[in-house]
């Protein structure tokens, strides 16, 4: 939550009237945790009552520790997942960049979406918008007239970290090749956005031959480093949320209430700027689009790839035969069609069985692989 916004809406969070509530037979919904520690602020545990929790099925057996399918995580498995990078430095590696080199590397993977020196192209976030220090001024800004000046949220004026910028380049881009780009590749992209944003480390400006690492990254602090609340890093982040949320003067007008909690009628917020003018103009309308005639029908096995299966075997990168990859289909088929049925029902390797979808049925699924074989051939 961003501290400097004049107005607060928490759309989410409903503020139990109550400590407990009745749920079902002698069994009560408690605002308390084992530990006896309250849930965060209109949160609440539930029991499980005839194998639901609330309106949810829940498998006791995995409370158990007992699974239908796969089995635990080995320690190196845990440790290649185990990758964010937080605020503290903890799990950041070892490596170097300069600014330079992340120019160069931002020039062929990421202006074609973010758009020359981050300034953002079509539906693609900008990454910088001037000097971070002044920008972050702007944050108290709110649209209150047409010629007011709204927010810059960009990376250096709004986010509290440089540590997630590190995590996020690394897990997730390029975005159609995530985790390809190297330690050093990230620590000089870093550098380049960063000096982009101008924001200084350790009070050095960047300039091209400045190399990053990781012992001077943990010395960046970012201008809006404390322009959130409440605190959550830390051993203390949880019990910080948990008290700020129990003082509703944080979010509200300080009474705890779920009925008749003012006089009068309700003041409707109206939109005072309203955005318009668009070319072409925003259509309203919820028809799905019409199928081309000459496409013809799509088959249930497309279907069901396109939703369940085409996350991972419509992109190299997930380790997965690609669909239409001659090559690799003809290498699955070697262990004839009943093993790919096989494989693709019970699952092998890192897909899980039915990829995921345990709603199909199994000639739904053998459809499914039918077509992806198809499309190879």
């Amino acid at each position: 939550m961003f501290k400097s916004c004049h107005k607060i809406l928490l759309s989410s969070v409903v503020v139990a009237a109550t400590s407990t509530v009745a749920f079902a037979a002698d069994k009560t919904v408690s605002n308390t945790y084992s530990n006896g520690k309250k849930v965060i602020d209109g949160g609440a545990t539930y029991p499980i009552v005839n194998g639901k929790t609330s309106a949810y099925h829940i498998n006791e057996n995995t409370l158990q520790g007992g699974y239908s399918y796969a089995r635990p995580a080995t320690p190196n498995e845990m440790k290649a997942w185990d990758i964010d990078v937080m605020p503290d430095g903890t799990g950041l590696p070892e490596g170097k960049g300069t600014v330079e080199e992340g120019d160069e590397l931002y020039e062929a993977k990421c202006t074609s979406c973010h758009g020359d020196f981050g300034s953002g192209s079509g539906s693609f976030p900008a990454l910088a918008k001037g000097n971070a220090y002044e920008g972050v001024k702007t944050l108290t800004n709110q649209r209150t007239n047409p010629d007011k000046d709204g927010p810059i949220r960009v990376f250096g004026t709004y986010w509290p970290y440089a540590s997630t910028l590190w995590w996020y380049i690394k897990t997730g881009m390029p975005h159609n090749a995530p985790l390809s780009l190297s330690n050093d590749d990230v620590y000089a992209l870093s550098a380049y956005i960063l000096s982009i944003n101008e924001v200084t480390v350790d009070g050095e400006e960047l300039d091209d031959e400045f190399e990053l690492n990781k012992e001077n990254f943990m010395k960046i602090e970012m201008p809006n480093k404390d322009g959130f609340v409440p605190n959550i890093d830390g051993p203390k982040g949880t019990d910080n949320v948990r008290a700020y949320f129990a003082d509703t003067k944080n979010y509200g007008n300080g009474t705890r209430c779920m009925k008749n909690c003012f006089d009068g009628k309700p003041e409707i917020q109206r939109i005072q700027t309203e955005i318009g003018g668009f070319n072409p103009p925003l259509s309203t309308a919820r028809d799905l689009p019409k199928q081309e005639e000459s496409a013809g029908a799509v088959s249930e096995g497309q279907k069901i790839y396109e939703k369940t299966c085409a996350v991972c075997h419509g992109n190299e990168a997930m380790g997965a035969p690609v669909l239409g990859d001659k090559q690799a289909w003809s290498a699955v088929l070697k262990k004839g069609i009943d093993a790919v049925y096989k494989n693709a029902l019970n699952g092998v390797n890192a897909m899980p069985p039915k990829g995921g979808n345990m709603s199909l049925s199994d000639e739904q699924v053998k459809a499914t692989v039918d077509y992806m074989v198809n499309k190879a051939k």
